[in-house]
């Protein structure tokens, strides 16, 4: 693709014309077949694909991005989510069995249809310029919705890049791409849209929602946050310097859910901030500024921002701190704040800037995480298991990562949003496809159903109240807000309130049902044998018969036990097999009258002993 492209503004008159052309794509139920989706989704794949260097150009361009961090965060995490959506719509896109539908209901055919919500606006931003615009419009797609993509203006040459992949690839009818700055996006709020997806700052999310609100219009924000990183005292510090300083100088710093500040005890400062200028020295072995690896500030509206924020500063600054206007060149800084009224803790950064607070414990160190921002975009505790789990119970945030920097939100397939002032709804993977979808409820109700729902139809009587009332759900639960059980629970969980105390009953119960057997077997081996002969099948049954006898009998009498006897007629004295039992068990027979042992006798026929088989005069 041609690098001497010109990025231009799209004339306002015509996006009203754009956006009702897209609607009334929509209305024709042209992308609603799975088979189209799929097609524009791998058309978009080989879109990217083939314009490798031409993305790698533009990134670099407007960010100074390295071709790894660029392949990594931007081209080669686009290109993975339209195969790994391609790979699996079909089975996102049927219809579901609708849960919880009563057993008189079930004849309705409930379920739940899977429709795209129409004609769709998305918003990108800079700092990820490929990744955020095409990942939303990547779910508009495979939803089968049409969409019109509006980048941002901060990063030109990833905007134009990919309005010229989009309009090369995709359907022009069904896709749009409206460059421009505020009045472009002014235009396009004005128009009437199905959804708003939104990437931004909280301010601009604002003004968003509130156009939006005027006509009904669901949004999805995806805003930043100031979002903490946690070190306790059990912390791994070596980990903890590595990741968190990668974490806050990928793009330099440029990144919505890196972390805004530091909150660790104070009893491992020193050695964290060893550990964070041996992580420096290798990341930059001839310091950021010289690295080829290391971003620039998009522009130097946003680099006047991040040096007003670092000179309003009280706090000590320990490492960095140097800056060259001329290339939006800022070195990652680390500074040693004392106040949670900072101002590099008041503002979320998106930029290089580390501010770093100390702390005597893990009490106060949640306390002022949830003071600075109740509901940030991530949080990031370091330490043992113990302490990371109290803090993630302990506060809210879109996404956490343990011991590591906002890796949550590198897993393409995980579900991903903010909460609160960081943002609502969710994206990403399926939740992509899910974010552009009405879950639509269906119900056919056949007419021989009639007789069972004539309790609706006027006029009420007292037999039909009844019968209404019968048909609802009791409460499990008495006036006290307590757990109740039924007749048939109780009897059921052997009087245990809880399912596990329940099991454990059961087993004690069958445990004791077990050696119950176990011993009336012994006591009935002296005592008793019968045996009887039905074709060639033996039958042994026991006296008594105990509760595990019911399982076992079953068994003996489709596998008898074969006994061995003597063939007295031959003279090598080998031994034949017969379903009889030796003689002294009979024997036994009529020992076992014993009122004493409580056993019911069952009479059988007598047997022919002497040749140690069974008459077969009985049937």
């Amino acid at each position: 693709m041609s690098a001497s492209l010109e990025y231009e503004y799209t004339p306002i008159d015509a996006i009203p014309r754009i956006a009702s052309s897209l609607v009334h794509t929509f209305s024709t139920h042209k992308t609603k077949p799975i088979a189209w989706r799929l097609q524009q989704l791998r058309k978009l794949y080989w879109g990217f694909k083939d314009n490798e260097q031409a993305v790698f150009d533009a990134l670099k361009k407007d960010l100074n991005k390295h071709p790894v961090e660029a392949w990594q965060a931007e081209l080669g995490w686009v290109l993975n989510d339209c195969l790994f959506t391609s790979a699996n719509l079909e089975k996102w896109a049927k219809d579901e069995g609708a849960p919880d539908i009563p057993l008189m209901y079930m004849g309705l055919g409930a379920k739940i249809r899977k429709d795209p919500l129409g004609c769709v606006l998305i918003i990108g931003t800079y700092n990820f310029p490929i990744q955020l615009c095409i990942g939303p419009l990547i779910g508009a797609i495979a939803a089968g919705c049409t969409a019109v993509l509006k980048p941002s203006e901060s990063a030109p040459h990833s905007a134009l890049i990919m309005q010229k992949i989009i309009e090369s690839s995709l359907d022009p009818s069904a896709y749009a791409v409206v460059q421009g700055a505020v009045p472009e996006t002014t235009s396009l709020l004005e128009q009437k849209w199905d959804k708003i997806f939104y990437t931004g700052g909280e301010a601009v999310a604002k003004i968003v929602s509130k156009k939006a609100a005027e006509t009904l219009t669901p949004v999805t924000l995806e805003l930043g946050g100031r979002n903490p990183a946690i070190i306790t005292k059990n912390a791994n510090l070596h980990l903890a310097a590595r990741r968190l300083l990668w974490a806050k100088n990928m793009n330099a710093g440029q990144v919505c859910v890196s972390q805004n500040y530091i909150i660790i005890e104070e009893t491992v400062l020193p050695t964290f901030l060893a550990e964070f200028k041996i992580a420096f020295d290798e990341f930059y072995p001839k310091g950021a500024k010289a690295s080829p690896d290391y971003a620039r500030i998009i522009n130097k509206r946003q680099f006047q921002r991040l040096k007003t924020m670092l000179d309003g500063t009280k706090g000590k600054i320990l490492h960095g701190g140097n800056m060259d206007e001329s290339e939006l060149f800022i070195e990652p800084t680390l500074v040693v704040v004392t106040d949670t009224d900072d101002s590099l803790l008041v503002d979320e950064s998106f930029g290089p800037l580390i501010p770093i607070l100390a702390v005597k414990d893990l009490d106060t160190a949640i306390r002022h995480a949830n003071a600075i921002s109740g509901t940030p975009l991530g949080i990031y505790p370091f330490g043992n298991t113990q302490e990371t789990n109290r803090i993630v119970n302990e506060t809210r945030s879109g996404g956490v990562t343990i011991n590591d920097g906002f890796f949550h939100a590198c897993l393409p397939t995980l579900e991903f949003g903010g909460v609160g002032s960081s943002g609502q709804g969710s994206y990403r993977g399926r939740a992509s496809f899910e974010c552009f979808s009405h879950r639509r409820s269906v119900v056919n109700t056949p007419g021989w159903m009639e007789k069972l729902i004539d309790v609706r139809y006027p006029p009420y009587t007292p037999a039909k109240l009844k019968m209404s009332k019968a048909m609802d759900s009791s409460p499990d639960f008495d006036r006290d807000g307590r757990k109740v059980q039924g007749v048939l629970g109780m009897i059921l969980n052997l009087g245990a309130r809880r399912s596990g105390d329940a099991a454990g009953r059961w087993m004690v119960v069958v445990f004791g049902m077990f050696c119950f057997h176990c011993i009336c077997v012994l006591k009935l081996e002296d005592a008793e044998h019968h045996t009887s002969s039905l074709g060639n099948r033996a039958y042994c049954t026991p006296v008594d018969l105990t509760p595990l006898s019911i399982i076992v009998l079953p068994l003996l009498n489709r596998y008898p036990i074969r006994y061995p006897s003597t063939n007295t007629s031959n003279k090598t004295n080998t031994h034949s097999y017969s379903n009889a039992p030796p003689p002294s068990l009979y024997n036994a027979h009529r020992q076992a009258i014993d009122p004493s042992n409580h056993l019911r006798l069952i009479n059988r026929p007598k047997h022919a002993q002497s040749t140690g088989t069974i008459s077969n005069q009985h049937s």
